[in-house]
């Protein structure tokens, strides 16, 4: 028995050993951490328990039987962050670079498989070199075996995926799959064509890191939700955003201890400027609305018209929606559109209540959006809130125009409670606009026609200006004072605690996608 046993640890220490100590320097010299390090640091002390340590290849073609490295090139098992189980996998780029084969598939689809059965997270830290070209359309099956269970896993389990090295080719559409992407700066990319590609078949010649990097995703093509410095960073963030997620579709988010005090936040009566054409952050304002630092923001680089993240309210986990006055007045596009519907989508198949700040002039209007479909892009963010179950309460802040204000959480598409601050200007448009066509033969035949116009705007802004209109129908529950926000939703998110609406039974809607 006792050679038994020495022969098992010895298999252990190879394994853990991986490609072996020169290519760990090697991972090492460029600033990364190994796959068993990250997933020392991502899970709790000790709990960690590996699956298929001893798992090898099967490929016996260009000499490969005689290449053989336990765990085939990924770390896969289970564990807890924060007391709470997870379900993790690491691709060891030490070990054939990271690339994927058919065995190295089948572990990562036990561990999906594992997570679903038992409603828990996935976490994939991804670092490969994509496909392992020895095995041919072995590989290619076992990609499309994991983004098969990604796709049944959305909406049912949250999916988190880190980029920590390079994702290539069809490596990409699984971590596009999940919920959230990390990725590091400098040391991670993600293309489906590298660079050598791109320049034979488009001429162009761009790096890595221009053409895939972690801020390139992050800011153009909004691909990447958050981006590390490196990679401890990055397991910071992945912990710190499972923090506010249930474990599973049928489970609400934890809810942290909190004690009631005096939630009034007089700051909130000064943070708006006298002038409704003038800019501010509204940052400052989620900041004085939520606790104290729980504001998490995702995707903070793509699409800065409009902000979006977690928070907590009296320790309930919130997402926040909120247009940004700060970046093109607030406006919606194509791509703020595009990044709000999908974390409202996320909030609401993970039982998080949205809070939406609503001050948007309407949507950005020219031939660019046009021609890139803003008509489509903006019915996703109106489909995602129509179609949202969770509690649901929107406070406008300032402009509230034309479709925008029905697009943004209004009444009219089923949020709960809707309260105004008495800044609020809920019309179809700004009084100069209106006024411009509505008095058009009044301004015209004016000899001032200026002073003319001042005086129509004048008129409109008194008839329609204001949320007491709104109000009058029942469109906004409340007009409320600014200081008292915190306290009125605290409250109202309260009372929704227990809200249950279902929607019509069909098979699934058909999003305009």
């Amino acid at each position: 028995m006792q050679q038994k046993l020495k022969e098992l640890l010895e298999k252990r220490q190879e394994a853990i050993r991986g490609g072996g100590t020169e290519r760990v320097e090697k991972q090492h010299e460029k600033g990364k951490l190994t796959a068993r390090e990250r997933i020392d640091l991502l899970l709790d002390d000790g709990t960690f328990e590996e699956i298929g340590m001893f798992v090898e290849h099967r490929t016996i073609e260009f000499d490969m039987q005689d290449q053989q490295y336990l765990g085939d090139g990924v770390v896969t098992g289970y564990g807890n962050i924060e007391r709470r189980l997870v379900y993790v996998f690491a691709q060891d780029f030490t070990v054939f670079g990271g690339s994927l084969s058919e065995t190295h598939a089948e572990k990562i689809c036990k561990i999906m498989d594992l997570a679903m059965q038992n409603g828990a997270p996935v976490i994939g830290l991804n670092d490969s070199g994509g496909a392992r070209i020895q095995e041919g359309v072995n590989s290619l099956g076992g990609y499309a075996d994991i983004f098969y269970r990604n796709t049944l896993a959305s909406g049912v389990i949250p999916q988190l995926s880190a980029i920590m090295g390079p994702c290539a080719g069809g490596a990409v559409y699984s971590p596009a799959l999940t919920d959230f992407i990390v990725m590091t700066d400098h040391t991670s990319y993600m293309f489906v064509t590298g660079p050598n590609v791109v320049k034979t078949v488009t001429m162009e010649e761009v790096s890595s890191d221009d053409l895939g990097g972690a801020y390139t995703h992050a800011r153009k093509s909004g691909i990447s939700h958050l981006v590390a410095q490196n990679d401890k960073e990055c397991v910071v963030m992945l912990r710190k955003l499972l923090s506010y997620l249930p474990q599973n579709c049928e489970e609400l988010p934890q809810r942290l201890p909190y004690t009631l005090t005096d939630e009034l936040r007089p700051k909130l009566d000064h943070l708006l400027p006298d002038s409704s054409s003038q800019a501010y952050d509204v940052k400052l304002i989620i900041d004085e609305i939520v606790d104290a630092s729980s504001f998490f923001e995702i995707q903070a680089e793509h699409a800065d018209n409009i902000v979006i993240g977690f928070a907590r309210i009296a320790g309930r986990s919130i997402g926040v929606v909120a247009n940004q006055p700060n970046s093109l007045a607030g406006v919606l596009d194509v791509n703020s559109s595009k990044k709000a519907a999908r974390f409202v989508r996320f909030c609401d198949s993970f039982n998080v209540p949205l809070l939406v700040l609503v001050d948007v002039p309407g949507f950005l209007p020219g031939t660019d959006q046009e021609w890139n479909a803003i008509i489509a892009h903006g019915a996703k963010l109106l489909y995602a809130f129509c179609e949202a179950t969770v509690p649901r309460i929107s406070l406008i802040l300032r402009k509230a125009y034309g479709g925008a204000y029905d697009v943004m959480n209004s009444k009219h598409i089923g949020a709960d409670m809707n309260y105004a601050w008495p800044s609020a200007e809920i019309a179809v448009m700004g009084a100069k606009g209106a006024s411009e066509i509505i008095f058009k033969k009044e301004i015209s035949a004016a000899d001032d026609q200026a002073a003319m116009l001042k005086e129509k705007e004048s008129i409109y802004a008194e008839k329609f200006a204001h949320p007491y209109k709104a109000a009058a129908r029942g469109f906004v529950d409340e007009v409320i004072i600014p200081s008292q926000s915190r306290k009125k939703l605290i409250k109202a998110f309260a009372m929704l605690e227990n809200k249950v609406r279902k929607l019509p039974r069909k098979k699934h809607g058909n999003i305009p996608l």
